[in-house]
């Protein structure tokens, strides 16, 4: 199959299959003497596992370094994601139970205790920040936090005002084409704002353009601002990486 014909089976984007040829993530059996891409039937196995394993979560480094592993078993790697993917769906159902009662409670068919109103929620972890640690390391996601916190009130409201308007300049504009000169003016703003924060390098950001796109959490928080957002901004802040590496 032709990469195209891959994305529209998977329903994922040719640049995300780009992408993963790119990192050595997944490699087409062959390329044509046109440049086509062909992918083989173990091809879209090795992206089965992938997809099973970026829907629980794990970053893409460490799904690679766990498929290309000696000692990776494609049978038991199903038989694990079947039992997180169990436990994933136990505690959505806990949590409807919650909706269902706190529904109940509302219309006074119930009296709901204070633990009871809360079952089913996990906040024990970041998903966000650990996904940022381990893709560029502890250090600079501290020095954001810590630059953060040591912001006064008004710092941090100033901060939320740029950054809206950042995104909302960038919606307004996510029709042009990535590599127009007002989308690139726009994208080099949310450069110079993350730098702000911390230290991306060019890399780096074209990286987290990219999680934009593979992590359904980010691209729903972003296309909050305009649907199709997070894609440009991904096409947007590649172009931007690789234009101003020369």
């Amino acid at each position: 199959m032709k990469v195209k014909e891959v994305a529209d089976l998977v329903g994922i984007s040719v640049r995300t299959l780009h992408h993963y040829n790119e990192i050595g993530l997944l490699i087409p059996e062959e390329t044509t003497e046109s440049g086509y891409r062909i992918y083989s039937d173990d091809n879209l196995e090795t992206l089965q596992q992938i997809l099973f394993f970026k829907e629980l979560g794990f970053p893409l480094k460490k799904i690679k370094e766990i498929i290309n592993s000696p000692s990776f078993d494609r049978e038991e790697a199903l038989s694990m994601h079947r039992k997180m993917l169990l436990e994933r769906r136990s505690r959505l159902d806990r949590m409807i139970e919650t909706v269902e009662k706190t529904m109940k409670h509302m219309k006074g068919e119930i009296k709901m205790s204070n633990n009871e109103k809360f079952a089913g929620f996990d906040f024990s972890h970041n998903p966000y920040e650990q996904e940022a640690r381990e893709r560029w390391g502890k250090e600079a996601v501290d020095k954001a936090n810590q630059k953060v916190g040591s912001m006064s009130k008004n710092e941090k409201k100033n901060l939320e005002e740029r950054f809206n308007g950042i995104y909302q300049k960038l919606a307004a504009i996510r029709h042009t084409a990535p590599d127009s000169q007002e989308a690139q003016e726009g994208i080099k703003e949310w450069f110079e704002f993350l730098n702000l924060m911390g230290s991306y390098s060019l890399e780096a950001f074209k990286g987290l353009g990219q999680m934009y796109v593979d992590d359904e959490r980010f691209t729903k928080n972003i296309d909050q601002f305009g649907k199709g957002l997070a894609q440009f901004m991904c096409d947007a802040m590649a172009v931007f990486a690789d234009e101003n590496k020369r």
